[in-house]
């Protein structure tokens, strides 16, 4: 289990949703530490998973974003609130700070759900939001899915049943639903689950680029 993440789900109780709406409690900055997302209980390593990228190409998490600030969040594109709500969060606070700290932070998004999220979805997707440079957008096969969900120690997302009123083929997917922060020194620094304002993430980068 990766053990710092699994800490920070715990801080951050009902971090998993099937992306509906429900509250979620913004969890409060920890005594002596200038981040503003969830305090992991022990600062694990950048991990290593390899997913496509929506130009097709084979992309290497732990090698491409190593050294880097990076905002990790897996979600999908079919999502009501929490998955564009994150994105378009990240994507203002990326606009707000100066631009030689935003070309210093990487943005990764990984798909939960391969069903229907091709790759051609999810970077039309993402051009939505905007930033100053183009989100990294990944996608694979369902157990490549799975497999860089169980590196990262979190839940494996599911498909929920089709809610009464939803179309044939519509659904919802419970998800890990936090962005994921690691920073320069490769180590997860904190999580941000919904709640957390563009004010704070800016002020948060700019304390990360520093190393």
């Amino acid at each position: 289990m990766y053990r710092g993440l699994a800490a920070a789900v715990a801080l951050a109780a009902a971090m998993a949703t099937a992306c509906s709406g429900s509250p979620h409690k913004t969890p409060q900055p920890v005594d002596n530490v200038a981040l503003h997302g969830a305090k992991p209980e022990t600062s694990q390593p950048r991990p290593d998973f390899t997913l496509t990228d929506t130009a097709g190409q084979s992309y290497d998490f732990g090698k491409r974003t190593r050294g880097k600030v990076t905002l990790l969040y897996f979600g999908y594109t079919n999502c009501p609130d929490e998955c564009p709500t994150s994105m378009a969060d990240v994507a203002a606070a990326l606009r707000s700070v100066p631009s030689a700290v935003a070309a210093q932070v990487t943005v990764v998004f990984a798909t939960t759900d391969p069903w229907r999220d091709n790759a051609k979805v999810v970077r039309a997707w993402l051009d939505r939001f905007h930033p100053p440079a183009p989100f990294v957008g990944l996608t694979g096969s369902p157990g490549e899915v799975a497999g860089a969900e169980t590196t990262m120690g979190m839940p494996i997302s599911t498909r929920e049943p089709r809610a009464k009123g939803q179309k044939p083929g519509q659904y919802s997917v419970s998800h890990f639903a936090a962005v994921i922060v690691y920073g320069r020194d490769d180590r997860l620094a904190t999580l941000y689950p919904s709640g957390v304002v563009p004010a704070d993430i800016a002020a948060d980068l700019k304390v990360l680029v520093k190393g």
